[in-house]
């Protein structure tokens, strides 16, 4: 017998937990049928009684009962953030680790980090700033880049 055993949901189970297994289905599916109470004679369920009100499915040999198809998992991910100019390093890092991490470490996923930057002088920008911003920008591979005059 598995304690806490749950099928037909999402489960997450960290790498470095030794409490999580992942268990064969049909093994599964027997000790949930075993642990199921069964519905009184007139199918009214009295109370203390757990289970869906959704009578199960019934199909394939005489009696066997289906598990519902669990529903499909998000497949796509996307967010947005504003991160404080003067903490930018501490702020994208704690991204880094309580979110890309995360992400980044499901079997066959592709994870894209976008850095959009935006700035407005409203005195304007000193040209020695203009070619530094510009030259360190075309360095680091930026995608887009540019001063605009308004």
């Amino acid at each position: 017998m598995h304690r806490g055993l749950r099928a037909g949901q999402q489960v997450r189970i960290a790498e470095d937990s030794l409490l999580g297994i992942l268990v064969r289905p049909e093994i599964a599916q027997q000790q949930l049928t075993s642990e199921t109470p069964a519905t009184p004679e007139g199918g009214i369920k009295q109370s203390g009684d757990s289970g869906s009100d959704t009578p199960p499915v019934i199909g394939g040999k005489t009696g066997e009962t289906k598990v519902p198809a669990p529903p499909p998992a998000p497949k796509r991910f996307h967010g947005s953030v504003s991160l404080d100019a003067m903490r930018v390093g501490r702020d994208a890092g704690r991204i880094a680790d309580e979110v890309v991490a995360h992400l980044s470490g499901l079997v066959g996923s592709t994870v894209k980090v976008t850095l959009e930057i935006e700035a407005e002088i409203p005195s304007g920008t000193p040209e020695h700033v203009v070619r530094t911003v510009t030259e360190n920008c075309r360095t680091l591979k930026f995608t887009t880049h540019g001063f605009e005059k308004e």
